[in-house]
């Protein structure tokens, strides 16, 4: 039995659900099974082909709904799950008992945990540690800011290099190594180690710059870094550097997209009464109420800033 993964790609949740799927599958549905996997990525225009789905089981986990009929296995959390009122409308008709849809959660992996366990028996307390880590990660649930930045936790580094990696083959190599080692041995693994001590270099460089870049008026903090040689950073520095900012606006650009990531401060506790997520689909994008993104053709820069400035006026009357 051939099993393909979709996943949400470099993103720690994503990979987490990948490795507890693979785990609640081989537990509760063929122990014999043979797992491939594939990262998928937001960008503008269709997100699926039809040659996504090459096993005689295909799942997607943290990733948005396909309605594909090779599709057999789904789990998101997202409020932003469906690209079209059809997709919505064919997950509600799908009688199949392998699609599920729980926005409720704050991550994909603590959601496919829950239902392998109160749908189909699935226990696997040596997960613990990880299901764990990928709901407080995913849901911004850390203590302070210093947490998530200053990255002293075997998880946080281990996020760190999934979250950064350019690397296709690297992911699909290390979900087999979520699912059954504890994170402390993984994040002692050489290949890990030397990324993580070279990206956190990076990201204390990153840190200098946002720090530089970044305006911060009326609670928004404001920063554009498409012109540097990085797409994504690590979400919460704007709340480390600025703990005053109740929301922030990030543009960065890559060969694959322009990025618009829009978040909230988990810390500041002014109300937070915009839906980022609805505030993004506006635009095509989309995500949670408290942190959501937009992602455009890569030579769309232009727009991509003018809807990011017209993202931060908005978030700044909010507070008003």
């Amino acid at each position: 039995m051939r099993v393909r993964v979709c996943f949400h790609n470099r993103c720690f949740d994503g990979a987490c659900s990948a490795a507890v799927f693979t785990r609640f599958y081989q537990s509760a549905v063929t122990p014999q099974a043979e797992f491939h996997y594939r990262g998928l990525i937001h960008r503008a225009g269709q997100l699926f082909e039809e040659s996504c789905f090459d096993g005689d089981e295909n799942a997607i986990v943290d990733f948005k709904y396909s309605s594909s009929p090779r599709l057999t296995w789904w789990f998101d959390h997202h409020q932003s799950a469906f690209l079209t009122p059809a997709d919505a409308e064919h997950f509600r008709r799908d009688r199949s008992g392998r699609k599920f849809f729980g926005p409720e959660f704050l991550s994909c992996t603590k959601f496919i945990s829950h239902i392998g366990a109160t749908r189909f028996n699935f226990q696997a307390p040596d997960l613990n540690e990880l299901v764990y880590w990928a709901d407080l990660i995913d849901g911004a649930q850390y203590a302070d800011p210093k947490v998530a930045v200053e990255m002293r936790d075997a998880a946080t580094q281990i996020a760190l290099v999934i979250e950064s990696t350019a690397d296709p083959a690297f992911l699909p190599r290390l979900i087999p190594v979520l699912a059954t080692k504890p994170l402390a041995e993984i994040a002692s693994l050489p290949e890990i180690r030397q990324s993580f001590e070279r990206l956190y270099t990076q990201h204390l460089r990153t840190m200098d710059i946002i720090r530089q870049k970044a305006e911060l008026r009326g609670g928004v903090v404001f920063v554009d870094v498409s012109d540097q040689d990085f797409e994504g950073f690590n979400k919460f520095i704007p709340y480390y550097l600025f703990p005053e900012a109740v929301y922030s606006v990030a543009l960065s650009r890559s060969d694959e997209r322009v990025k618009i990531a829009v978040g909230s401060n988990p810390w500041n506790p002014t109300p937070k009464n915009a839906n980022l997520a609805s505030i993004c689909e506006r635009f095509g994008g989309g995500g949670h109420a408290k942190v959501a993104a937009i992602s455009l053709p890569p030579n769309e820069l232009d727009r991509g800033r003018s809807v990011a400035i017209a993202i931060t006026r908005q978030l700044r009357i909010e507070l008003e």
